[in-house]
């Protein structure tokens, strides 16, 4: 089980991934939006590995892989914010996520579920079900939220794997964190300045984005270490809750009767996946 510490720790980056989502959402160009905060990540990264020295080779495998679906995942959320709202496309990628955790954690781990985890994989299930009969999300494409949701699970089992046989947690974090330079550098080779069309204040949101973005995941990193993917997993899709929120609070977005009962049943889905795997 987590202890207090990584608790509040998973908790609070719950907090900061719905932020920078909605930073990323907010964005006037989501595509440069990204490829600021993937500069920021990337140039983070190469101070974290200085500092904290690369991770053991056992973990190599683990680090690649990551730092590649992680590319697609960038991708994938700018695509999925082009058209969706944040309290309806965020819900149904991350909500569909923490089962597929389970499932993986439990196939490559030994982090077996029981029936009340199989029960949140039902909630959540009717949680995605009530956000999918909305007439917008139909609009948006159902499909790429649901994509995003099966790469985050990817990228979080691997991650959970990958830190274990790491033995530098710090390290580990900064070596995948390197591979977001990989988009902004493309960007460049083929003479495509990455800002070009950003201001400087949109600049500096999406650089705000990039640093709330590495500190959620941090902390989700440095909690998989010790205790379940599972678990660790479902307590961050607790950010549902906040993203429906901060939708409303900044973006304009309407908080429904429907999204609110919806955003609640995924979040305790959720925690039933995970809190007993």
């Amino acid at each position: 089980m987590l202890t207090p510490l990584s608790l509040t720790l998973v908790l609070l980056a719950a907090l900061l991934h719905a932020s920078w989502n909605a930073l990323l959402r907010g964005g006037a160009d989501r595509a440069q939006s990204m490829l600021v905060m993937n500069v920021t990540v990337g140039i983070t990264g190469i101070l974290m590995v200085v500092v904290a020295g690369l991770p053991s080779a056992a973990s190599a495998g683990y680090v690649i892989a990551s730092g590649l679906i992680h590319l697609v995942y960038n991708a994938l959320l700018v695509r999925m914010y082009r058209r969706g709202d944040l309290g309806e496309t965020y819900p149904v990628a991350r909500g569909s996520s923490p089962a597929l955790v389970a499932l993986g954690a439990s196939l490559f781990a030994g982090e077996w579920m029981n029936a009340v985890a199989a029960a949140g994989i039902g909630l959540v299930c009717i949680g995605i079900f009530m956000l999918a009969a909305k007439e917008r999300l139909r609009q948006m494409d159902l499909p790429w939220a649901l994509t995003t949701g099966v790469v985050i699970a990817t990228y979080t089992v691997v991650d959970g794997i990958g830190v274990r046989a790491s033995g530098n947690w710090a390290g580990y974090i900064g070596t995948m964190f390197v591979f977001f330079l990989a988009a902004p550098l493309w960007q460049l080779a083929r003479r495509r300045a990455p800002i070009v069309a950003m201001t400087l204040p949109q600049a500096a949101m999406a650089t705000t984005g990039g640093l709330i973005s590495l500190l959620a995941y941090g902390a989700i990193i440095w909690a998989m270490q010790s205790s379940h993917m599972g678990v660790v997993s479902a307590l961050r899709e607790t950010s549902v809750v906040f993203a429906a929120l901060l939708g409303v609070l900044f973006l304009g977005e309407r908080m429904t009767p429907r999204r609110i009962i919806a955003c609640c049943i995924i979040a305790l889905g959720a925690a039933c996946v995970g809190w007993t795997s």
